[in-house]
């Protein structure tokens, strides 16, 4: 069973779409604000996009708003991140992130430490 855990990276296109899956615990998901963020080589961690718990509050990076959607399966207990419109300055590990009782702009936006995080899965968006 996994405890937390990201999927569905991958190589695509520029102007591609993908979708990444972040699979969580019941005893995580319930009461986290998730969020993703990345980091391409050589760049501090970008905090992508974060939901509350419970889905009423969503926060987004200014360099994804209009192209990703983040949202939340609760019978599946995974937080999902469709990304579309993909252009190369996308290119990173993502990796997702869970904190209790988050404020999700202060969770994306606000350097400090988050207890949980899964193992990142790499995007890489090429022609």
């Amino acid at each position: 069973q996994v405890q937390f855990g990201e999927s569905g990276g991958g190589l695509v296109q520029p102007g591609g779409s993908l979708r990444l899956s972040c699979a969580a615990a019941e005893s995580i998901f319930s009461v986290a604000a998730i969020g993703w963020f990345r980091q391409a080589p050589g760049k501090e961690r970008e905090g992508v996009s974060c939901i509350s718990s419970s889905s009423s509050d969503r926060y987004y990076a200014d360099s994804v708003k209009g192209r990703f959607t983040i949202s939340k399966d609760n019978a599946k207990n995974t937080v999902y991140l469709q990304m579309n419109s993909l252009k190369p300055e996308d290119t990173a590990v993502y990796y997702c992130a869970a904190e209790e009782w988050a404020a999700v702009r202060a969770m994306c936006a606000i350097d400090h430490p988050i207890p949980t995080w899964g193992q990142g899965t790499q995007v890489t968006v090429s022609s």
